[in-house]
């Protein structure tokens, strides 16, 4: 496995599949549509290659382990494609900011999943109980 690819989302073989199937006047249902494609065929690259997750220390604990695995989502895809001269800064932009509000509408994640419900607004604290790696050894 070539040094970087842990942390790779990115691959060559993505990147021309967003190239050929980006349109920035694309219905934003068809944008998670591709976002689930480009997902999907990051898992099977990653599989593929036997690419496993890099191994990062918990900045709650100190617990050594496995990252979770990376995903495409939605603002990934928006913001790739101006990083990779895709689409232009503005379009990307204004594409993000009507993700964003459709995205409240509709009740939905990064992925463009409906929430079942949403979370509880919840004041940031430490406290290492919350780390869920503690409850996968307990």
């Amino acid at each position: 496995m070539p040094a970087g690819d842990a942390h790779r989302v990115w691959f060559p073989e993505i990147l021309a599949r967003l190239r050929s199937e980006w349109n920035p006047v694309m219905p934003l249902q068809q944008l998670v549509a591709l976002s689930k494609n480009l997902d999907l065929m990051l898992q099977q690259i990653r599989h593929e290659r036997h690419i496993q997750a890099p191994i990062i220390r918990c900045a709650k604990c100190g617990s050594v382990g496995r990252a979770a695995e990376p995903r495409v989502s939605v603002r990934a895809v928006i913001l790739a494609t101006a990083r990779f001269g895709i689409a232009e800064q503005a379009a990307a932009k204004k594409i993000e900011k009507d993700w964003a509000k459709y995205r409240i509408q509709n009740g939905l994640d990064l992925y463009g999943k409906v929430v079942a419900s949403l979370p509880e607004a919840a004041t940031p604290r430490f406290d290492k109980s919350d780390c869920a790696h503690d409850a996968e050894e307990a």
